[in-house]
């Protein structure tokens, strides 16, 4: 009995843990994209040669923010658990960042593409029926 006492303060320790420290990443991550969209802005409208590659880029940055900052939104509301397509969503958005930063060389545009298919595919399947919970 004793045993079962100790386990769940120390449970329930690790759980306040984590929540105080997500809940500061978001605060950071808030922070950040904030940051990230002011300098966006900057860059739009007071940049004499914007270049549609930099804008691109921190369109998908901030999204990359947005998601991180949704991410522990759902983890919250979904009583502690991250739903794994918002890991997938993460992951598609930042090999597309990195597509469009770095296109020189073809073979790795290809690998990249076929990750996005892959963690697609991975979408599709955690979807189905044969996977759901009860």
């Amino acid at each position: 009995m004793e045993q079962k006492k100790i386990d769940w303060m120390l449970t329930t320790l690790l759980q306040w843990t984590l929540n105080i420290v997500l809940i500061a990443l978001a605060v950071v991550l808030s922070v950040a994209l904030v940051k990230e969209t002011y300098q966006f802005f900057t860059y739009l409208f007071l940049s004499e040669n914007a270049s549609y590659y930099h804008l691109l880029e921190g369109i998908l940055v901030f999204f990359l923010y947005f998601e991180f900052i949704a991410l522990i939104i759902k983890y919250f509301q979904a009583h502690y658990h991250f739903p794994l397509r918002y890991f997938v969503y993460i992951g598609v958005t930042a090999i597309v960042r990195l597509i469009i930063v770095s296109h020189d060389n073809p073979h790795s545009v290809l690998l990249y593409a076929i990750a996005i298919l892959v963690l697609v595919a991975a979408l599709y399947i955690a979807n189905t029926k044969m996977l759901k919970r009860e």
